[in-house]
């Protein structure tokens, strides 16, 4: 339930200008609105669920697009049933949309959306309902280049330098060819995040998460209430830290508590989770966490 100091679950992640929003709970647009974003830059939602506490923001959200010229689709994703969710708020809402509402309904895992360098994966996780986790992935890029190769090598600086760093083979002065490999270090890691919730914890999630940058993770309960989680088909914030622990991710933020828990409580959640894995966070409203390159 949504408490004083803390909405509902909804994370969004900003690439290259372009927003994807995860999951859609009560006051979502709230934090959109404070955080001052623009909101017709989402181009993509993915939901996990259609459980309330997850999807009860969304027909604010569409509305509040509509007082925006936009002139790109808006991609919604999720389990069977959430076109019917969608279709049914507009008609009952009478809902002015201004732009188009694709809708894609996911009933197995794999790539469910990509764009330019980069793909969003959907996976299975076990809930009392069909759930799925997503996790989106850049392609690797192009390796360092070293500009005193590429002189030794008879390559001009000019427009033949970056046709190589783009991955073209190119023809110097002389008659030679010269491959993007002779000039460009290894190929480097893009980046990767990962939303899960609402699930049990199973062996499973930390291959679909692995190496991820940031992953995003419910730790809904302490470790003495683990059977209270597994019969809610839950996790506690120590299981997700094991899974964090078996994926070698770079960062786990904790969300979706539950409401029994006040602040002093949340740190002895986080403690629990530090435990196995240091590099845990409590997730907070409208908090910003960059994801920088490795490399």
């Amino acid at each position: 339930m949504p408490l004083p100091h803390r909405h509902l679950t909804s994370v969004l992640l900003r690439r290259e200008g372009e927003l994807f929003l995860f999951d859609g709970g009560e006051g979502t647009q709230v934090s959109i609105r404070r955080l001052n974003l623009r909101w017709k830059k989402i181009s993509a939602m993915f939901i996990s669920h259609t459980h309330a506490d997850h999807v009860t923001g969304i027909p604010g959200l569409l509305m509040l697009s509509s007082q925006v010229d936009r002139d790109d689709p808006l991609y919604i994703y999720g389990p069977p049933r959430i076109g019917e969710y969608i279709e049914t708020s507009r008609r009952v809402l009478d809902m002015y949309i201004n732009y188009r509402i694709v809708v894609k309904e996911i009933s197995e895992p794999g790539v469910v959306h990509q764009g330019d360098g980069f793909i969003i994966r959907a996976f299975m996780l076990r809930h009392t309902k069909p759930c799925l986790g997503y996790t989106l992935e850049e392609e690797k890029r192009p390796g360092i280049f070293h500009p005193e190769k590429a002189l030794e090598l008879g390559v001009p600086r000019g427009p033949l330098w970056a046709r190589l760093q783009g991955g073209e083979e190119v023809r110097t002065p002389e008659g030679g060819t010269v491959h993007p490999q002779d000039v460009l270090g290894p190929p480097r890691s893009g980046r990767k995040f990962s939303f899960v919730t609402d699930t049990l914890a199973f062996p499973e999630i930390a291959r679909d998460v692995a190496e991820s940058d940031l992953f995003i993770c419910e730790g809904m309960f302490e470790r003495d209430l683990e059977e209270s989680a597994r019969e809610k088909k839950h996790m506690t914030a120590e299981q997700a830290a094991r899974i964090a622990a078996d994926a070698q991710v770079r960062k786990l933020g904790l969300i979706h508590y539950s409401p029994r828990y006040n602040e002093q409580n949340l740190r002895g959640l986080l403690a629990e989770a530090k435990r196995i894995f240091p590099e845990t966070v409590l997730t907070r409203d409208r908090m910003v966490f960059p994801m920088d390159f490795i490399d």
